[in-house]
């Protein structure tokens, strides 16, 4: 039964999405015994986004979740839903064996696939996540415009036509009231959005479908055998197949998971509403990033606040001072927002991979785990998603594919996970000063 009472339910961290999400629903903590085809652990994006693909094919599915739903990235991160894919060209050398000629295709499509489940899913369910269109990936030196070029060609050989241009500094300035970029690519097909209202939309979606939600639910181990379970404090949930899809933000199965995934903490703004002056400075309303390893994103909010995102703790502790460090990187940005209030600062544990390739694979039989985006996660995990669904439900193709490649495993990865990732970056701030 669905209907347990919450004990004490876990706070959202502080942040802008917090104080707008629309649906308050606290979903009750697990108690007793449940009964399903798919018990999902994780409240996050590739939680949800499987159970809503689940349970539109009839499964019975639950999702248990630690905290809240959205409590982790999805809820916290800069809420843009772009067709870049981390490790791409890891993925394109290692997919190459298996998919020959094919893998350039299968990447190029599995770019924009993303995209598309989100768009469908905020029509059919009505989600109201203040979805809107168009993007700038800026460059800030030549460099960067011969990648952005190579970037283009792909797209107009691809088909996209008129929904990419290539910008020079000139076109820039009419985007963008910003003294900083050589250029840009301008794609309409990528797309903006509040993060959290979207996760809390899928999960409604996917409670209306049948779904059991659980907060405040932390599972404590996974029982492994012909009919797995999921065991919590206070219950149980059997079923035919369980997905671990907590990324980071869990503990479970360390023996095959640990040093595969570690923790990058992000940190984000957003200013008071800024009125007349949003439409100056952003008068198209894009969501923008730039071409640096270690890179600026920022974009309009529904009530034309900046939200700004950039740089990383790739320690895996979220000791920085948020405001201090990235309100420098607004003003150079913009100029004309010298002195704007921040009115809100948070920061997100972020998985990140090695290779940066998403990892997929089986931990048994019917015990499934997908995470790792390496913070790409918004488009990407709506992708997992339907692969994790059609591995679930038999169709195993796109799953055996990403099965298939090759990670690291950090040996003693508590101890040097981080640091060699701290270490990685190191390197290609470095390469970022030479190219």
């Amino acid at each position: 039964m669905n209907s347990a009472v919450n004990n004490g339910p876990a706070q959202r961290a502080p942040s802008y999405y917090t104080a707008t999400l629309n649906d308050p629903t606290q979903y009750p903590t697990l108690t007793g015994t449940e009964q399903v085809d798919v018990a999902i652990i994780g409240g996050g994006f590739t939680g949800v986004a499987t159970a809503v693909e689940l349970a539109e094919r009839g499964l019975k599915v639950a999702i248990v979740e630690t905290n809240r739903i959205g409590w982790g990235a999805s809820g916290r991160n800069g809420g843009q839903v772009t067709g870049s894919l981390s490790g791409d060209e890891a993925m394109r050398t290692q997919m190459r064996k298996r998919l020959g000629e094919d893998v350039d295709d299968f990447i190029w499509h599995l770019r924009w696939r993303g995209h598309e489940i989100i768009e469908r899913r905020v029509e059919r369910y009505g989600i109201d996540c203040d979805l809107k269109r168009g993007h700038l990936h800026a460059a800030m030196k030549p460099s960067h415009m011969d990648e952005l070029q190579a970037s283009y060609d792909e797209a107009q050989r691809r088909g996209m036509g008129d929904l990419v241009h290539l910008l020079d500094r000139n076109a820039v300035s009419e985007h963008l009231q910003s003294p900083l970029y050589l250029g840009a690519l301008k794609n309409r097909r990528n797309l903006h959005l509040h993060p959290l209202n979207l996760c809390l939309g899928e999960a409604r979606a996917a409670h209306g479908l049948g779904a059991l939600v659980f907060e405040n639910s932390e599972v404590l181990e996974i029982v492994h055998g012909p009919r797995p379970a999921v065991v919590t404090a206070r219950g149980r949930i059997e079923a035919r197949q369980v997905l671990l899809a907590g990324d980071v933000y869990h503990k479970l199965e360390k023996r095959q998971l640990k040093g595969k995934i570690f923790p990058a903490m992000g940190g984000i703004v957003t200013t008071a509403p800024l009125g007349e002056l949003a439409d100056q400075i952003n008068p198209q309303d894009l969501a923008v990033y730039d071409c640096r390893f270690v890179l600026d994103y920022y974009r309009l909010t529904a009530d034309k606040r900046l939200l700004f995102g950039g740089g990383a703790n790739y320690s895996g502790k979220d000791s920085r001072d948020i405001e201090a460090e990235l309100r420098p990187c607004i003003e150079r940005t913009f100029p004309a927002l010298k002195g704007v209030p921040i009115e809100f600062k948070w920061s997100c544990a972020m998985g990140i991979v090695v290779n940066r390739i998403p990892q997929l694979g089986k931990l048994s039989d019917n015990v499934w785990y997908c995470q790792g985006y390496s913070g790409h996660g918004i488009a990407t995990s709506h992708i997992m998603g339907e692969i994790m669904a059609e591995a679930l439900t038999g169709t195993l193709e796109k799953f055996d594919t990403f099965a298939a490649c090759k990670h690291i495993k950090v040996p003693m990865g508590d101890l040097l996970g981080n640091p060699l990732l701290a270490a990685g970056m190191w390197y290609y701030q470095m390469l970022e000063k030479l190219r």
